[in-house]
């Protein structure tokens, strides 16, 4: 299980040549596109954890890129560029960027600001880095679940999904919020699916799995006790 999905888009070759390996080290699993319309279509249909754009993109401004990413997702962005005049670090902030990243840039300073992106947009949607409820705890910033103290080996989307519920307790989340949030709006349809990936999470929550509970033709609630 990793810490999360990175969408790094860049028409820079060598960019990706430098990240993928960085940012995979570090726990992260890099979803690479090199224009604007690819990494929107990714941002779609992949739902990433965080994106890493680039302005200066072939196809599309990356100022322009950003507001049509944020028409559709919150996710947290981190610009990269070597733009260096204020105007346009305060007109990628002003359009919905967590963070602006001048090029060239160190690894270190590059995974500090994906972490403090990653724990802003948790406390924003106001959930606890650490739940816990009966024998269940989830540490979201780790991507660690545990039942009754027993660490889980959860896919990427199981853990997507639980965190999606967890980030959400005691409330129902429909069908299509889970879809969207965990596989992108490209899947808001696929309901099937997701019963697939319910059922499989509560065969290995074991004990905890009783605290997911079903709302028949809605979706599903995450029990705090």
């Amino acid at each position: 299980m990793t810490l999360g999905r990175i969408l790094v888009i860049d028409d820079e070759a060598q960019i990706h040549r430098f990240l993928k390996p960085a940012l995979e080290a570090a726990g992260y699993e890099v979803e690479r596109a090199e224009t604007a319309a690819e990494g929107l279509r990714l941002a779609a249909g992949r739902a990433p954890d965080a994106v890493l754009l680039d302005l200066g993109l072939p196809d599309m401004d990356g100022q322009e890129a950003l507001q049509r990413l944020r028409a559709f997702s919150e996710v947290p962005v981190l610009i990269l560029s070597a733009r260096e005049r204020e105007t346009e670090k305060i007109a990628a902030l002003d359009s919905g960027a967590d963070d602006y990243l001048e090029k060239p840039f160190g690894v270190g300073e590059l995974l500090a600001r994906l972490r403090a992106c990653l724990r802003r947009r948790l406390m924003q949607q106001g959930a606890q880095p650490v739940f816990s409820a009966g024998p269940l705890a989830v540490d979201l910033l780790k991507h660690e679940v545990r039942v009754d103290g027993t660490l889980l080996a959860l896919s990427r989307r199981e853990f997507d999904l639980l965190g999606m519920l967890v980030r959400n307790p005691g409330r129902v989340m429909t069908h299509r919020q889970l879809l969207v949030a965990v596989w992108g709006p490209a899947h808001v349809e696929d309901v099937q699916y997701l019963r697939v990936y319910i059922g499989q999470l509560r065969h290995k929550l074991g004990a905890a799995a009783e605290l997911i509970t079903t709302e028949p033709g809605i979706g599903y609630r995450l029990r705090e006790t």
